[in-house]
């Protein structure tokens, strides 16, 4: 199983990006897709993360209204949309998938996602 996420880049406060993340395979059928972010000395946190069909979601209160997330199983991809951003978004995001059946869920612990993408950077200038 590989991720491959990309749309990473450098913008000015208050502008916008598209991450997107390729899965190979058709694991999206069973598995929450999420987001995180990293920034140095902080623990990866969880940005937002998105049910097996695209219906239930789960953000973290700092993206509420700016981000959205969303998913294309056809496609095997989850994308996140990043509007408004501040200089406090700056982190290397990563995405990440969680089997979880045939739950109906939007959220799950972060000790369940077992499949990492390597990372993208995004920068967001004052």
């Amino acid at each position: 199983v590989q991720l491959q996420a990309s749309g990473g880049g450098l913008v000015q406060a208050g502008g916008s990006l598209r991450l997107s993340c390729a899965a190979s395979g058709r694991i999206l059928s069973h598995h929450v897709m999420a987001w995180f972010r990293e920034t140095p000395g902080k623990e990866r946190d969880i940005v937002a993360s998105v049910s097996v069909s695209g219906d239930s979601t789960y953000y973290v209160d700092s993206v509420k209204g700016r981000f959205t997330i969303s998913r294309d199983n056809a496609k095997n991809t989850v994308y996140l949309q990043m509007s408004s951003l501040k200089p406090e978004d700056t982190a290397v995001y990563y995405c990440a998938t969680a089997f979880v059946g045939s739950q109906r869920v939007g959220y799950v612990s972060n000790n369940r996602y077992n499949y990492w993408g390597q990372g993208t950077q995004v920068t967001v200038s004052s």
